[in-house]
């Protein structure tokens, strides 16, 4: 692989490796163990002195093949493939951190990820402090002696409010914090949060990187040592792992990912700026508009504004829950990244496991809906919503 290929020749030839029948798609391996030429190769391989696949919750050809095409794809050194996107979080957090130790996180984050925090790490010991994603003074303030890690999701969901990642990458490396990027709602394709000296990238690959609905997967993305030495011990264990199957689906959409973003960012822009002139629209949250407090952090951190437009109507949940029951063409559901335009009243779905309190410090409110663009005709996207906005 040629590290000095474009993003695009990455998305479709990193990673790539050809068994001995030469094929040209990337081959299947469903298969749970691997045969060894003798019993000293098997020692071997299971102890570590010589790479190789062992047992496919911890290695296989197309689970790797996947996780080297991400590493390449947001320029990390490594990459570990989970099951899905929490199970992403869940593995960096039990693997990089201990009984006692501290997060400090967004308040401006995914239900299941507060619920991961607030119910499960908490049983064990881990506590989290919540603040607002962009301003860097109050992460700063949160730090403890023993905040070992910063989440931030970037854009948030579903308010689509920035962070400042090399900001908070200063003084995550001053204090000796691992900053760690949700990268889902942007991917590669539009903001690597590497060049902005983040720690470690995760992924929930069910979203845009399939693009298409059809898997579930995630990732964890970092150096070599961060990914070896700190994350593989406890996936290897554990066995939150990525199958052959959904590593081969997924491979296919990293393969038209930039293509995806661009169309789906620009069709998301134009629809937001449509939003922007409907009566009963009160605003509308998209950092591609001018209109968003961090327009100009969007511009040098992203290529575009990305595909999620979400934005507040007049009348409450009952005018929401009127606007999404109306449309023909969007999907109601919850999920996003999908070819096809989906539609989610976030209050009572993706952030309805969450305490009132913790919904309103997150600006959650009861009028706010989500769309995730997908590759529909906008006019007909238009034509679909227009009932509930006008």
């Amino acid at each position: 692989m040629n590290k000095d290929w474009d993003i695009d020749t990455l998305a479709v030839r990193a990673g790539t490796e050809r068994s001995q029948f030469n094929e040209h798609s990337e081959a299947l391996f469903l298969t749970s163990s691997f045969v060894f030429d003798s019993a000293a190769q098997a020692a071997a391989r299971f102890s570590g002195a010589e790479p190789g696949n062992v047992y496919s919750r911890f290695t296989n050809p197309t689970v790797t093949m996947f996780e080297q095409r991400l590493a390449a794809l947001e320029g990390g050194e490594d990459c570990l493939a989970t099951s899905s996107g929490m199970a992403a979080i869940l593995t960096t957090c039990m693997a990089a951190l201990s009984a006692g130790d501290h997060i400090v996180s967004s308040q401006s984050i995914f239900g299941s990820t507060v619920n991961l925090f607030n119910t499960i790490l908490s049983r064990f010991g881990v506590t989290t402090s919540y603040v607002a994603l962009s301003d860097p003074a109050q992460w700063e303030a949160a730090i403890r002696p023993n905040t070992k890690l910063f989440y931030v999701e970037t854009p948030s969901n579903p308010l689509m409010e920035l962070a400042d990642i090399a900001a908070l990458a200063a003084l995550a490396k001053q204090r000796g914090i691992v900053l760690v990027i949700d990268n889902c709602f942007c991917t590669p394709a539009l903001q690597r949060p590497f060049e902005f000296g983040a720690d470690v990238v995760i992924h929930s690959a069910t979203k845009y990187l399939d693009g298409q609905g059809r898997v579930l997967g995630g990732a964890v993305v970092g150096t070599q040592k961060f990914i070896r030495e700190t994350i593989l011990p406890f996936l290897r264990t554990a066995g939150p792992t990525l199958s052959a199957f959904n590593a081969w689906v997924l491979l296919k959409g990293l393969e038209t990912l930039s293509l995806r973003m661009e169309r789906q960012s620009a069709s998301a822009l134009t629809l937001a700026r449509w939003l922007e002139q409907q009566p009963q629209v009160r605003r509308v949250y998209y950092p591609g508009l001018e209109s968003h407090p961090q327009h100009a952090l969007a511009l040098r951190q992203q290529k575009s504004g990305g595909a999620i437009v979400s934005f507040d109507i007049e009348g409450g949940r009952d005018a929401a829950w009127r606007l999404i029951d109306q449309t023909k063409l969007c999907s109601i559901t919850a999920n996003l990244g999908d070819t096809k335009t989906t539609i989610t009243h976030p209050a009572s779905t993706t952030h309805a496991r969450i305490t009132p309190e913790a919904r309103a410090a997150a600006g959650i409110s009861e009028d706010l809906i989500r769309v995730a663009v997908g590759l529909e005709a906008v006019a007909d996207l238009q034509q679909d919503l227009q009932g509930g906005v006008r």
